[in-house]
């Protein structure tokens, strides 16, 4: 492990490893998006199969996120960075490769696996490599890399697809990953040190095996169901995912009576504020999700763009996103508090209506100009609602309650993306089947406008104000301490902004992108977080 008082001789690379695999997997996200039309179209995939290939990603990842974080702080995370990078070139290639739409399901879902190995470890390893006082320097790259990863990736997506370098057509959207993922393995193997927490927990198999059967008997009927009639065999699988997920806390809460490592910590469950947020995240990013899906299928197959002229189409989104973020940082949340995020949700509604007005008076006649103001709206109120919630939802718990806490929400991110691709998704095919690709839009867009109404509601559960660097305070104890209070680094860097001063208080900003978030605490294995 490196010392942290003077730093890791070669940290800048390390750090660039990091961000290389962030950016892997930003960027796996939302370029399939993209690619989804021309993937369907060569391989004759059904409606559910697209779903599946979209969400599979998301799903693995929300299932082993948390457990990959354990196995690192157990195993080691420099290990785990490289196995998690080896298997993601692997489930790259194999996807590339494949010949049926079950083949790349299957390798999609591989894909999420490796990439819930290799993306928790970043945040652990950064803080080991380098010294308190350049942190600050260290997480501020993360976000101006991941906020041009989320404006990229569409952009990126068609272009490579749009280019069908030797035939490969969509394949090459996956082509580009196993060069990368081997380098940074090999990078890693070469120059990162290991880093690994002194009295790590065992992982909760059990907890584990819990997790996933509750997400995927809420998955599989979801995507399934319309085409399959909705049988009955659909709303008991539904039913038996809440049962699972009653059974998951329960054990959880058994094992913490036993002082035995839990997947997740369910005190946390106890506090309004934590629950209600968690139900923001939900909400916020399962529409988010099917929205963006539903508007790069109404564009390509409704309207017959190219790959790359929707991906350029979009791209205003998620320059609003990032400017709303900056917004909420700077300006919204140190004047009004929680009510930035009641700000947020009305810009999230007015966006959205402004753009659900457009394609119903153009209808498959719009134009891309034509939508570049209400996606700016749309993802300016994006940006300002993601980028504080973390951290409103995060005051609400105790302190030796961040770990858990924290990944926890980032799972529940993951599972939402694939949620808001199967219901918003299977939501769009039904109506289309009846009324066309402008009333199936339409329909979605008239969701979300319902989730803007939600989230509205429940941002008045949130504290009044984040959790932020005069609230929380960071004492950095060596890594090797072994305190038990310590939260485990559940949390992935994601896209967080985070800054370490030199009196190691923590601030931070969130820069969404794609349909992924971060929590923007300092989960580490040795220090304890404490309120003064």
């Amino acid at each position: 492990m490196a010392d942290v008082g003077s730093g890791y001789r070669r940290r800048w690379a390390v750090l660039a490893l990091v961000l290389a695999a962030e950016c892997m997997d930003l960027l796996d996200g939302s370029i399939v998006n993209v690619a989804a039309p021309t993937i369907r179209n060569d391989l004759h995939a059904s409606t559910a199969a697209l779903q599946w290939i979209i969400s599979g990603y998301a799903l693995a990842f929300a299932i082993g996120l948390i457990t990959g974080a354990r196995l690192g702080d157990r195993y080691g995370r420099k290990r785990l960075f490289v196995a998690g990078s080896a298997s993601f070139a692997a489930a790259s290639l194999a996807s590339a490769m494949s010949v049926s739409p079950a083949m790349l399901i299957s390798c999609r879902l591989a894909q999420g696996a490796a990439a819930a190995l290799l993306i928790p470890q970043g945040l652990g390893i950064i803080r080991d490599v380098f010294a308190p006082a350049e942190q600050g320097r260290a997480f501020a790259f993360f976000g101006p890399v991941i906020g041009l990863s989320a404006v990229a990736g569409p952009i990126i997506g068609g272009a490579l697809v749009s280019l069908d370098a030797f035939g490969t057509g969509w394949r090459l959207i996956f082509l580009v990953n196993p060069p990368l993922a081997v380098a940074a393995a090999i990078g890693a193997a070469r120059i990162m040190p290991e880093s690994r927490a002194a009295r790590a927990p065992r992982p909760d198999g059990l907890g584990t095996l819990l997790g996933a059967a509750a997400m995927g008997l809420l998955i599989y009927p979801l995507i399934q169901g319309r085409e399959a009639g909705w049988p009955a065999w659909t709303y008991l699988m539904m039913a038996a995912s809440v049962l699972t997920a009653g059974l998951l806390a329960a054990w959880s809460r058994r094992r913490g009576l036993q002082g035995h490592g839990t997947l997740i910590e369910t005190s946390v469950f106890r506090h309004r504020g934590y629950s209600a947020g968690l139900a923001c995240v939900v909400v916020l990013f399962a529409g988010m999700a099917g929205t963006l899906l539903a508007l790069t299928l109404y564009l390509q197959f409704g309207e017959h763009f190219s790959a790359v002229h929707a991906g350029l189409t979009l791209a205003p989104f998620a320059a609003g996103s990032v400017a709303g973020a900056v917004a909420a940082a700077t300006v919204v949340v140190p004047r009004l508090g929680r009510g930035a995020l009641q700000v947020a949700a009305v810009l999230i509604a007015a966006g959205t209506w402004w753009l659900r007005s457009v394609i119903g008076a153009h209808g498959l006649a719009t134009s891309s100009a034509e939508l570049i103001g209400a996606q700016l709206l749309l993802g300016a109120g994006i940006g300002m609602l993601i980028s504080p919630l973390f951290d409103f939802i995060l005051a609400s718990v105790r302190d030796h309650e961040i770990g858990s806490a924290s990944g926890v929400l980032n799972a529940a991110q993951q599972l939402a993306s694939a949620i808001g691709v199967a219901a918003i998704g299977t939501v769009f095919f039904s109506t289309l089947g009846r009324s066309g690709f402008t009333a199936a839009i339409r329909q979605c867009l008239m969701i979300e406008l319902g989730v803007a109404a939600v989230l509205l509601v429940l941002a008045r559960a949130l504290p009044r104000r984040p959790r932020d660097a005069q609230t929380a305070e960071i004492r950095l104890a060596p890594a090797d301490s072994g305190n038990r209070q310590a939260p485990y680094d559940d949390a992935r860097p994601g896209l967080a902004v985070l800054a370490i001063e030199p009196g190691q208080r923590l601030i931070g900003t969130v820069v969404p992108g794609s349909c992924q978030a971060a929590v923007n605490d300092f989960p580490l294995a040795g220090p304890t977080v404490s309120s003064e």
